[in-house]
């Protein structure tokens, strides 16, 4: 290969990085039928090209039509998606300090760790290192596609008093005074609790 020609073909190679999406498959699929005899294994050999982005331009060029770019789907795995085990680490680290809707109404998960603390943690509990671990935000971003939410956590509430409340304990005081002598009352103490919704609670209980 002479000069004149590598510089030939470095001038192609330029132009066509200078190109995007539909007609840079158009110039490859030119160039491709004048150079290559339409071959796309023989463009992607001289040029660098990939073949099937050339073969996409030829069927474009024969049949006049174009084929709709799908750029989005191009786009960057996310992290967790990437590394499976950094997104079972960071669940392992906040799950114990993670909380379901109290009035379980929705699928929210709140957290008490901030992005900063869950990023110290993997470093200080998981070996991960610093050039490892994304930033703050970008781990604060993955928080939140994984379904945590920063919120303090509160304790259940407890259920307010019932208008019928002193009404049931006069009830008691006037049937204990009424069988306090009786030999044949026995008398029972029970501890009863009205009904509650239950739920995955920040101290594991289940109600």
């Amino acid at each position: 290969m002479t000069a004149s020609t590598e510089s030939f073909e470095k001038l192609i190679r330029c132009a066509a990085s200078r190109l995007k999406g539909h007609q840079r498959r158009l110039f490859q699929a030119e160039v491709a039928s004048e150079l290559c005899g339409g071959n796309p294994r023989h463009a992607e050999r001289r040029f660098g090209w990939g073949r099937t982005a050339v073969a996409t331009g030829l069927h474009e060029a024969s049949r006049g039509i174009r084929c709709v770019e799908n750029f989005p789907a191009r786009s960057k795995a996310p992290s967790e998606v990437k590394d499976p085990q950094l997104a079972a680490d960071i669940r392992c680290i906040v799950e114990p300090s993670t909380q379901a809707d109290p009035e379980m109404k929705s699928a929210r998960r709140y957290t008490n760790l901030s992005a900063r603390e869950v990023r110290q943690a993997l470093q200080q509990h998981k070996g991960y290192s610093d050039d490892r671990l994304p930033s703050e935000r970008t781990l604060r971003d993955i928080l939140n596609r994984m379904g945590y939410r920063l919120k303090r956590i509160q304790k259940a509430k407890p259920l307010k008093k019932l208008p019928e409340t002193d009404l049931v304990f006069d009830n008691v005081a006037a049937a204990r005074q009424q069988y306090r002598d009786d030999p044949q009352t026995l008398e029972i103490s029970i501890d009863a609790k009205a009904k509650v919704h239950e739920g995955d609670y920040s101290r594991g209980g289940k109600r």
